[in-house]
């Protein structure tokens, strides 16, 4: 309750700063929050990035994003490890033209590709929520967009986070990795289910699994399309079950070795 709290006073407190100056009214303030943790390889990183990239020059993803009322959208794009490693490769950014797009996408790629320790999906929700209220932007949605490899073990409890985001009118979505058979100590067989359980939240959320490196340029493409479109998620072809939204925390517990 006490962390619950100084949330919430945080987020009062920088938006009565941010208020000062009457933020500017867009269609979609959009966060993409993106794992660069330990456990993913180098094509991976590679690969997620370039996929962020492509899909903001995509004319599907321009389309969509002129689609809108005000035909204006802020974006930023971070990548997250474990609790409070944050880094920001391109900070909010106003997209009113596919040009908008190409200079955030080219941003992009002139990052070098770095991984980090950890893995704290609640820690990320939380700093991009911060970003939203404090941006000086008034988005008609706001969407959290967080990719990742294994479930939260690090940080807070990750539904205690997606609540709160979720009590302040954030939309998240996920793109959980499933790529490799899960054989690491983090590593869960139902990542799909576990985002759609314990990290999505909002009336339009959805999940899309990547379960093979060739489509993940496509997925993120598609994703981004619908997130910034609003249109209904895509149905789920797996029936989702309970989950134990702890499971990453208990498993870092465990030693990684048993006689």
């Amino acid at each position: 309750m006490i962390r619950r709290i100084a949330l919430v006073t945080l987020l009062a407190c920088a938006g009565a700063v941010a208020a000062q100056d009457p933020p500017l009214p867009v269609d979609l303030e959009l966060v993409l929050a993106v794992d660069t943790s330990r456990s993913m390889d180098y094509d991976e990183l590679r690969l997620q990035r370039e996929g962020y990239a492509q899909a903001l020059e995509h004319p599907a993803v321009t389309s969509a994003l002129n689609m809108g009322r005000l035909g204006r959208s802020a974006i930023m794009y971070f990548e997250w490890g474990g609790e409070g490693r944050h880094r920001v490769l391109v900070d909010w950014t106003l997209i009113t033209s596919p040009e908008d797009a190409a200079a955030l996408a080219a941003g992009l790629r002139r990052q070098p590709l770095l991984a980090q320790r950890g893995t704290s999906i609640s820690s990320a929700m939380a700093q991009a929520a911060r970003w939203i209220e404090t941006n000086g932007y008034d988005g008609a949605r706001k969407v959290i967009d967080v990719s990742g490899d294994g479930p939260n073990n690090r940080g807070r409890p990750v539904l205690e986070v997606r609540d709160e985001v979720a009590a302040l009118g954030i939309e998240v979505n996920g793109l959980p990795f499933m790529i490799k058979e899960p054989s690491g100590a983090y590593s869960i067989p139902d990542l799909d289910i576990y985002y759609e359980n314990c990290v999505i939240t909002g009336d339009r959320a959805f999940v899309i699994p990547i379960y093979e490196i060739d489509r993940l340029v496509v997925s993120i493409r598609q994703k981004l399309v619908l997130e910034i479109s609003g249109r209904p998620p895509p149905p789920r072809l797996r029936r989702s079950s309970a989950t134990d939204c702890l499971i990453g925390e208990k498993m870092r517990r465990q030693p990684l070795f048993t006689p």
